[in-house]
């Protein structure tokens, strides 16, 4: 590896090109080598983008051939697991977003061949690595609202799903593609396992899904207990039209911790005829920004200095199962055992 760690991005949709502008512009020891997209239109514009010269719309060449030391997978989640695989196969490392796959199998097949390949494995949890969330976590367990007793978690996105979301069978659903963040959260908050979920979800929103797709929720709650006792609550919803919306709360059997904002700022403007208003936060992109930054640095530095991801395989795997389970609960009504 020479001095600067080589990456090649596998999925150029939005998620795909922040990681990849960070490393172009934010991480100094880090450097794109590469993109890759079915589509060649956007693959060819992402490199243009991003100034490098190598693109591909085959993913097993852009390993095999880009001379990348890393990949950025940003696909849709049903091909995380085979592009994850073959890229550790190949001796590259994976920084995986999330979703990290469609089932606890294929986690697994992906922290195998990581760990048989020796490569890291970090998945995109980045509200790791905000400096807001890791506040939060360290004064809840400072004493200062006693004891942990309930954590609710809630994501809310402004636009309606792709169409490719509407088939749970392929995506999840928003289970996994809005709330893998607040499941991630609930269990780092927690510093536990879910024992039991119980969740409920509807379609409110997305009329064009209904017909074709009569399984798909844009709206969804979970309560879930913890093996040490502690009750999470998530909810996500999808085509909420007015913003970005990521919350956490958590109660103690002395006082209260919350982190997040709508608000995009401190900026509140009163008149007569408008009444009271703020601006709102209008993309997961605008809130969490720095973090994401965080977490591209992070990668680097765990590849250089052989350090463990602070969010990893592991993270991805529970995620998933939580998600599974979710999704199972609200097909069969029932409660779920984990």
């Amino acid at each position: 590896m020479g001095a600067k760690v080589k990456l090649c991005l596998i999925g150029t949709g939005r998620a795909g090109m922040i990681h990849a502008e960070n490393f172009c512009t934010n991480v100094k020891d880090g450097e794109m080598a590469a993109v890759s997209d079915v589509d060649a239109e956007r693959a060819q514009a992402a490199a243009r983008e991003l100034g490098v010269e190598k693109w591909y719309t085959d993913y097993r060449k852009a390993i095999r051939e880009s001379g990348a030391d890393a990949v950025i997978i940003a696909t849709p989640t049903k091909f995380h697991c085979e592009i994850a695989v073959y890229a550790a196969e190949n001796g590259l490392h994976i920084f995986c977003e999330k979703p990290m796959a469609m089932s606890v199998p294929e986690c697994q097949r992906m922290i195998k061949a990581a760990e048989e390949n020796k490569v890291i494995l970090q998945i995109g949890f980045m509200r790791r690595f905000s400096e807001d969330f890791a506040r939060a976590k360290e004064i809840a367990y400072s004493g200062e609202i006693g004891e942990i007793v309930m954590i609710k978690s809630l994501t809310r996105g402004p636009s309606t799903p792709h169409e490719w979301m509407y088939d749970i069978k392929k995506s999840n659903g928003p289970l996994a593609e809005v709330n893998s963040h607040d499941l991630d959260t609930l269990r780092w908050f927690s510093e536990s396992e879910p024992e039991s979920i119980y969740a409920l979800g509807g379609n409110y929103r997305c009329e064009a899904a209904r017909e074709q797709y009569p399984d798909f929720y844009d709206t969804v709650i979970l309560n879930i207990r913890m093996k040490n006792g502690i009750i999470g609550c998530i909810e996500g919803a999808q085509g909420v039209g007015y913003g970005y919306d990521a919350r956490v709360e958590i109660l103690g059997t002395r006082g209260m911790i919350t982190v997040g904002d709508l608000k995009k700022n401190s900026v509140v403007t009163c008149s007569k005829d408008g009444g009271m208003k703020s601006d709102i936060v209008e993309s997961w992109r605008n809130l969490f920004e720095t973090a994401y930054e965080k977490e591209d640095k992070a990668f680097i530095q765990c590849i250089l200095e052989g350090e463990k991801p602070l969010a990893g395989g592991e993270d991805g795997l529970k995620a998933v199962a939580m998600v599974n389970a979710g999704n199972e609960s609200i097909t069969t009504g029932k409660i779920v055992t984990m």
